[in-house]
């Protein structure tokens, strides 16, 4: 279940909604699950998603989740995901073939087309730049 936002120009928050209630909010992190990962994607239209995938035991994923919330904040035009690795989401993390967390994966079209592995905040920063820039 999606939060839902109104849409304000004053906070920079946009949103739009296909099926199911599932949300592509920008300006914030949005926690998905095995069952509202795709459907926001789709929502996302031609958007760029970024998805962190981490582990509530990862010490670098814990670094990374203020930076990463930061990150959302500043690019207003882009998605930002986050899904626990946990069994419940076992499923999707072996479909999107993760090794490690965390993992940032960059879609767009629906379509992965980058990969971040590691607590490399500056890496994401430029792969998020390069694929909206493509």
């Amino acid at each position: 279940m999606a939060l839902r936002l109104p849409i304000s120009s004053s906070s920079g928050i946009e949103t739009s909604t296909v099926g199911l209630g599932c949300e592509a909010v920008t300006g914030q992190v949005t926690e998905v699950n095995k069952d509202t990962f795709w459907p926001i994607v789709e929502a996302a239209g031609d958007k760029v998603v970024v998805l962190d995938m981490y582990t509530e035991w990862c010490g670098p994923c814990k670094v990374m989740a203020p930076k990463f919330q930061e990150m959302s904040e500043k690019n207003l035009d882009v998605v930002f995901l986050k899904l626990d690795c946990n069994q419940d989401n076992k499923p999707l993390a072996k479909e999107l073939g993760i090794k490690v967390v965390p993992t940032f994966k960059i879609l767009k079209g629906g379509k992965v087309v980058k990969e971040v592995t590691g607590a490399k905040i500056d890496e994401l920063a430029q792969a998020i730049d390069t694929v909206k820039s493509d």
